[in-house]
């Protein structure tokens, strides 16, 4: 009889591989069409079987990242890692320290970025990788903001918000679509959203109603009103004939389309010319005089996730080549959720950029892309440890909008109203300190004047040593910049700094002075630092490291036309006292020698050899030394005479 009940557990083995492989497969198509929802509960139900791989983790741990749900996918993903670490690519590794960034253990996050470093080979992410500081700016940077409840939010999604008209908003949210549960938006199993209208700027709470001309039964959200009010541009999902149209992937992509404004009726709804079916464009955004349009897509020439671009608005309704705003902005993650205030600046949502957790808020001024520009993060309350994105800003009254799906609001994402308190301070500081010398004597100029001197050979600000021969200035590290230091009877000396993050610098300045005739008997190569000329043993011809030397001084012999120099040469303690008097003699004379070859006139030139009558260490005669302290010995140096 056991023998019966272990044949029929052997023939139920395929059947149930074969079940187990069949849900897994369910789930990955799931998966593939962007369902997520779905797709969590197949794979939670495998692993709660006890069937685990790195295909099921990869994929429960993404359902549950791009659902914004970063504790879950925090917990699936630190499995991953565990159990699979070599089935872990870096794409899994960056989601990972997202994740954990948003539970609050930065530490983990910086370990699974390390490993994101070292399987990308990069050293960081973009122009603003995660770094053991980034928290402290975020901190500066907080504090700015007085938050809001925004009265029409519900226990469904309401996001992107945007200004409609004077006193108006627009807003995303599914909150009446229940009764359309087969449009489902399968991406996170909501309902599809709508676009709604409501005023603001009033005490009371005001009806809220649906834009009717521009809603379909499929998505319309993200959206940007034009500053005469007479064009709207939407993001809707791809569709065609009443129907979802699909890429090769099966993914449902998104597109942006505009709207005349006709007799007050929205009329004239086109998709724009750069839409694609086979990758999204999505969440508009204009620039203060209209004539340019920002938007978020994943289009070939992205750098990571999704990446923000801009076109140009011609006079006659046509657009430019969209062009990627590039690395200063844009990272190999998420950027998306562009908006330009009246002054020119570009706030976005990023989790590709160092920030508190998940999609967090940063600012950059447009004018400056090109120029090194350091992108902010605008800080907590704003920022939270979940997404935080849509955000708009009015110029004059500093009061706006974002969206969010922090813990303590009424839905999945709720809309928030802010007052920003202070303003963003875009100034890079940075504060350099330092010291003037005499290059020659290091001893410290006090006087001298420490000049900041643009790229464009402006002057931006000068400050005088004190005592100590000491300055401090602070200069706009956004730009490349010149410290130059000049003192009466020195030759100016400048170092250029190029634009920076902002890190104090310490920046010592040394002034050769117009004339050396001062340091009669000083060892010259002491005084410019030079390397000392060493010979090899029993030899007196000039080493190719030795002409290196030498070359620095016949330099100065030449800068200097009145200096005069003699060149006294010594030997080891190695061989009879009258041999090495006559070999360091020798050694002097080649030394001029060489210098004369030069053309350097043999006037201003001496030579004399002191054998080993002058040993600088303890190598005498009897005792036992390397070759490497012998040779210390054997040497030549060049001392200032009249």
């Amino acid at each position: 009889m056991k023998k019966v009940y272990n044949f029929l557990f052997l023939l139920l083995i395929p059947v149930l591989l074969t079940g187990q492989e069949r849900v897994v497969k369910q789930g990955n198509e799931a998966y593939n069409t962007y369902s997520f929802k779905p797709a969590q509960d197949i794979y939670q139900w495998v692993l709660d079987k006890g069937y685990v791989s790195a295909e099921v983790l990869q994929k429960l741990g993404d359902s549950h990242y791009f659902n914004a749900e970063y504790s879950e996918a925090a917990e699936v993903y630190t499995r991953l890692f565990e159990e699979f670490p070599e089935a872990s690519d870096p794409a899994y590794a960056f989601r990972y320290a997202q994740a954990l960034k948003s539970t609050g253990d930065y530490e983990g996050a910086e370990r699974a970025m390390a490993s994101f470093y070292e399987a990308t080979g990069r050293e960081d992410v973009s122009a603003g990788s995660l770094e053991t500081d980034y928290m402290e700016e975020i901190r500066a940077n907080s504090g700015r903001y007085t938050l809001q409840n925004f009265p029409y939010n519900t226990s469904y999604l309401e996001f992107a918000p945007s200004f409609y008209g004077e006193k108006g908003l627009l807003f995303s949210s599914d909150r009446d679509t229940g009764n359309l549960a087969r449009y489902r938006h399968s991406w996170n199993s909501r309902d599809f959203m709508d676009l709604y209208k409501v005023g603001r700027d009033s005490l009371g709470v005001l009806p809220v109603e649906k834009l009717r001309e521009v809603n379909t039964r499929w998505h319309e959200s993200t959206s940007v009103l034009s500053t005469d009010g007479q064009t709207l541009y939407f993001t809707r999902n791809n569709n065609k004939n009443g129907r979802v149209i699909t890429d090769d992937a099966g993914y449902v992509r998104l597109k942006i389309f505009r709207a005349i404004l006709i007799d007050s009726i929205w009329s004239d709804i086109e998709e724009l010319p750069f839409n694609s079916d086979r990758y999204s464009v999505a969440h508009p955004a204009l620039s203060p005089d209209g004539e340019t349009l920002y938007f978020a897509s994943d289009m070939p020439g992205t750098y990571g996730f999704s990446d923000i671009f801009r076109v140009t608005v011609n006079a006659d309704g046509t657009f430019s080549t969209p062009e990627n705003l590039g690395p200063e902005v844009n990272t190999e993650a998420r950027e998306t959720f562009p908006f330009i205030d009246s002054e020119g600046v570009l706030y976005f949502s990023s989790d590709g950029l160092p920030g508190v957790g998940g999609l967090d808020l940063f600012a950059i001024p447009l004018d400056r892309l090109g120029q090194n520009p350091k992108v902010l993060n605008l800080g907590t309350p704003v920022n939270s440890p979940m997404d935080d994105f849509t955000y708009i800003i009015q110029g004059d009254t500093r009061m706006g909008y974002f969206s969010s799906n922090r813990e303590g609001g009424r839905g999945g994402d709720d809309i928030y109203a802010f007052i920003e308190n202070e303003r963003l301070n875009f100034q890079c500081e940075q504060d350099i300190t330092g010291t003037v010398r005499d290059k020659v004597t290091q001893e410290i100029l006090p006087g001298a004047t420490v000049r900041v001197i643009d790229e464009s050979n402006s002057e931006i600000a000068s400050v005088l040593t004190d005592i100590e021969g000491k300055y401090s200035l602070t200069l706009n590290c956004n730009q490349g910049n010149f410290i130059r230091a000049s003192r009466q009877g020195y030759v100016p000396s400048e170092v250029f700094l190029p634009p920076s993050e902002g890190t104090p610098k310490v920046v010592d300045l040394y002034l050769d002075p117009e004339s050396l005739s001062a340091g009669f008997g000083s060892d010259l190569a002491k005084l410019l630092q030079l390397s000392t000329i060493y010979f090899d043993f029993d030899k007196y011809d000039i080493r190719p490291d030795a002409e290196v030397e030498l070359q620095k001084v016949i330099a100065a012999l030449e800068k200097y036309p009145s200096l005069k120099i003699k060149a006294n040469s010594h030997t080891d303690s190695r061989g009879p006292d009258a041999y090495n008097l006559w070999l360091s003699q020798k050694r002097a004379e080649a030394t001029v020698q060489y210098m004369i070859s030069k053309g350097i006139s043999a006037d201003r030139l001496k030579a004399e050899g002191y054998g080993e009558t002058q040993l600088v260490n303890q190598c005498d005669d009897g005792v036992r030394c390397s070759n490497a302290d012998h040779e210390k010995n054997r040497r030549s140096e060049f001392i200032i005479f009249e």
